[in-house]
C-alpha cells in the first residue's frame, strides 16, 4: 500500500511540474498581413485560446495547442468581415475554428525555440514550423513568433479568389501569447 501511495504522490508531483500555463488574452494577439492587389491588408482575430504545458528546461516534453474563432476576424471593416465568413473564404458556418497542435518543440538558442505541428483550417491540415522567442517580465512570459501561411493550401479564397494576382497566396501570421505559470528561463 505504501508503494502505491508513493507512486501516486510522485505521479501527482510530475503532473504538477508540467502543469499548464494560463493564457492572458488581453496581452495576447494573433494578427496577420495579406496583400490585395499588392497593398498590405492587416487583420487580427479577437477570440482564441491556447493550452500550453511548457518547461523551458525540457522543451521536448511541451504540449502546445490553440484554437481560433474564425468568425472573430477583424479588419476594421464590417463589409470585409462578413465577406470572409462566406464559403469561398473561411466558411465559418461549416468550419468555425482553426486549430493548431504541436508535434515537437526544440530549443534553438537561449530563449528561442522551434514549434512544429499541424495547423488545420477549413478541414485542410498542413505541417508548419513556427520559430518562437520567449521573454519574461514579472510573472508573465511572452512568446512571440510568426510564419507564412499559403492560403490556397487551406482553401481560403476559393472560386474567383484563387487568382493570386488579386489576393496574394502568402499571408504573414504573427503570434504573441502572454502566459502565466512558466518556469524561469
Amino acid at each position: 500500500m505504501k508503494k502505491l501511495f508513493v507512486s501516486v504522490a510522485l505521479a501527482t508531483l510530475a503532473l504538477g511540474a508540467a502543469a499548464q500555463q494560463k493564457l492572458v488574452p488581453a496581452q495576447s494577439e494573433i494578427a496577420f498581413t495579406s496583400k490585395q492587389m499588392g497593398v498590405p491588408v492587416d487583420g487580427k482575430f479577437k477570440k482564441f485560446d491556447a493550452q500550453v504545458a511548457f518547461d523551458p528546461k525540457k522543451p521536448e516534453t511541451a504540449k502546445i495547442a490553440f484554437t481560433v474563432d474564425l468568425a472573430s476576424v477583424s479588419f476594421g471593416s464590417s463589409e470585409t468581415e462578413s465577406e470572409v465568413a462566406k464559403p469561398d473564404w473561411f466558411n465559418t458556418k461549416a468550419f468555425p475554428q482553426a486549430t493548431f497542435q504541436s508535434t515537437t518543440v526544440k530549443a534553438t538558442g537561449p530563449g528561442k525555440y522551434e514549434v512544429a505541428g499541424k495547423l488545420t483550417i477549413k478541414g485542410a491540415s498542413q505541417n508548419i514550423v513556427v520559430p518562437v522567442a520567449l521573454a519574461q517580465a514579472g510573472g508573465t512570459t511572452t512568446a512571440t513568433g510568426g510564419f507564412v501561411l499559403k492560403r490556397l493550401d487551406f482553401r481560403i479564397g476559393d472560386g474567383d479568389w484563387k487568382d493570386t494576382s488579386m489576393v496574394a497566396n502568402e499571408v504573414n501570421v504573427k503570434l504573441k501569447f502572454a502566459l502565466t505559470g512558466v518556469a524561469p528561463l
